[in-house]
């Protein structure tokens, strides 16, 4: 028999996603997957439902504390219905991707509602072009990126094959949700303080322990490198505008094995090439809103992983924050590559993730009242430059494909939530040797979210030719279905000169006026003309990096690509 579950708290990060959100701020993540077949409605249903023991926060709904005087609790739904987390949707005709993107966009804008456990999934049977699809949508408060990966490998399959499903324990919550008791709120508030001094004090340990085992002088010229561009004011760019309800959602995918050859010919890290692809785009989309980027950086969020090994079963958020400005307006595409990867060593090596634990830590030690209400107004507070302009986050998801139904999970587009003034929000999940892009936008702000989608592809394309690499051409659509092997890029060859030839005599010509000549448009930049010197490696550092988690994938995605 299956015993009610244990009454959980929500920890101070966990508690402020939900003190946060509101209408124009809906924080939810989620992943759009598109399978290899149509889906069975019903085998799905009971698949899910044959698997949620295993995910006690999916049959758990938030309870209050009164006054707000403790953080709010998970305690066991009892009226729980799966029939109310997984819906049978249909795409507008005629249907495929598009119109897949057009139903996750108005998912999306949706806020969760919080009178039951706050997650769903939306499927699509077929797509009209026989395939299937899911988008699968996690609060952010239950989950981070790291957690919501393992939340899909316990709901989805390892292998093809579909055994009959096992009968799940019996579910025995409470018949009615129990009072949160005002004795109950104090001693939770209480020792919420007392944990998170004590977090502070183990970071301010491990950030002197840090500091202490590298370089001074490099840690101190690094840091004041960075200063100046930290320290100036964020300049806006065309999609930091405040942001409404609606949400627009478009993705991408790569080679895993592309990027980790640009990786090996250019140095930097995984991180860095996909950080650099991305400015590349940015700058790219900047200059066709009519803007200079001379000059101009992106002051970039990145989500760190702080859980000990990269585990994500522990569920919740365990995440600090890494900021770094990276520079728009690098020509050559090594050299950006370089440029970038110096920074995020910099803030790396100077412990910045640390001191943004601290901060989240101090304020953690705060009563619970104020920091609801600190978390609440915040988003109504109007400064006159951002703090911000981006939030990246790379996600290391399963290098194993999973499956539904026995259906191949061809795809695995994450989304991050957006709002405020951050009109434009991108995650990176590495997935089955592929890397899978999602860019979320407010459908107001940047409705041509897509364009900056798609200069994705001439960045790649820019940094393959500096590595001296030979793009695959892109796949056509319908190939999508099947599962493709991935190749490690070739090197491509120069082609051999031809002969010069002798030049003709020809007879003095009058020279005519010349046509007026059209400037060529301001968004086209030319590759650099020779491979360019890799990149040196980035140190191996004793501190947490964004991509912490994908760099212990990166052997197993390689083993399987190569098998």
């Amino acid at each position: 028999m299956d015993k009610p579950a244990v009454k959980r708290v929500l920890s101070g990060v966990d508690a402020a996603f939900l003190y946060l959100e509101c209408k124009e701020i809906p924080l939810h993540i989620a992943s759009v997957s598109i399978f290899d077949g149509p889906l069975d409605f019903e085998r799905f249903v009971a698949s899910i439902d044959s698997k949620l023991h295993l995910i006690p926060r999916f049959r758990q709904i938030v309870v209050p504390a009164p006054f707000n005087l403790g953080h709010p609790v998970l305690e066991d739904d009892p009226n729980f219905d799966i029939a109310r987390h997984i819906f049978r949707v249909k795409l507008d005709p005629p249907g495929g991707e598009a119109a897949l993107e057009a139903l996750a966009s108005r998912i999306l804008s949706e806020r969760m509602d919080r009178t039951k456990p706050l997650w769903d999934i939306h499927v699509v049977e077929d797509m009209g072009d026989g395939r299937g699809a899911t988008v699968l949508r996690l609060h952010h408060s239950l989950a981070d990126g790291i957690a919501g990966t393992s939340v899909m490998k316990a709901l989805f399959d390892a292998t093809p094959e579909c055994p009959p499903l096992a009968r799940p324990p019996r579910f025995h919550p409470a018949k009615k949700v129990p009072a949160y008791q005002l004795g109950d709120a104090l001693r939770n508030a209480i020792q919420g303080t007392l944990d998170n001094l004590m977090a502070s004090h183990a970071t301010l340990v491990d950030l002197a322990d840090g500091l202490s085992n590298r370089s001074k002088s490099d840690t101190l010229t690094g840091l004041l490198n960075s200063l100046p561009e930290l320290a100036a004011s964020t300049e806006r760019l065309p999609f930091n505008r405040p942001c409404g309800p609606n949400r627009k959602f478009c993705w991408a995918q790569m080679s895993f094995a592309e990027i980790h050859a640009i990786k090996k010919a250019l140095g930097g890290t995984v991180n860095d090439v996909l950080a650099t692809i991305l400015m590349r785009a940015i700058a790219k989309y900047t200059k066709a809103h009519g803007e200079t980027v001379a000059g101009r950086f992106v002051r970039v969020i990145c989500p760190v992983n702080i859980r000990n090994g990269g585990d994500g079963a522990t569920h919740g958020n365990q995440i600090t924050f890494l900021p770094v400005a990276l520079p728009l307006d690098c020509r050559y595409p090594a050299r950006h590559l370089h440029s970038i990867s110096k920074r995020m060593v910099a803030m790396k090596s100077a412990g910045a993730a640390h001191l943004m634990g601290l901060a989240a830590n101090f304020i953690g030690a705060a009563p619970p009242p104020l920091q609801a209400l600190f978390w609440t107004g915040l988003s109504q507070v109007i400064l006159p430059f951002p703090l911000f302009n981006l939030i990246f986050t790379n996600i290391p998801g399963s290098p194993d494909p999973l499956y539904a139904g026995g259906r191949h999970m061809l795809t695995s587009y994450p989304h991050v939530p957006t709002g405020y003034e951050l009109g434009v929000n991108v995650a990176v999940q590495s997935y089955d040797g592929k890397i899978f892009w999602g860019f979320t936008a407010d459908a107001d702000v940047a409705p041509d979210v897509g364009i900056l989608r798609d200069f994705l592809f001439p960045s790649l394309e820019e940094l393959c030719h500096s590595a001296g690499l030979k793009k695959a051409p892109p796949q056509p659509e319908k190939a999508r279905t099947e599962k493709v092997q991935a190749e490690e890029p070739q090197v491509e060859k120069a082609a051999p000169r031809r002969a010069a030839r002798k030049p003709r005599s020809r007879r003095p010509v009058a020279p005519k006026p010349a046509a007026p000549v059209a400037p060529a448009p301001a968004i086209v930049e030319q590759p650099s003309p020779q491979p360019e010197a890799p990149v040196p490696e980035a140190p191996e550092l004793a501190v947490m990096e964004p991509e912490s988690a994908e760099n212990e994938l990166d052997a197993a995605v390689l083993a399987q690509i190569a098998s």
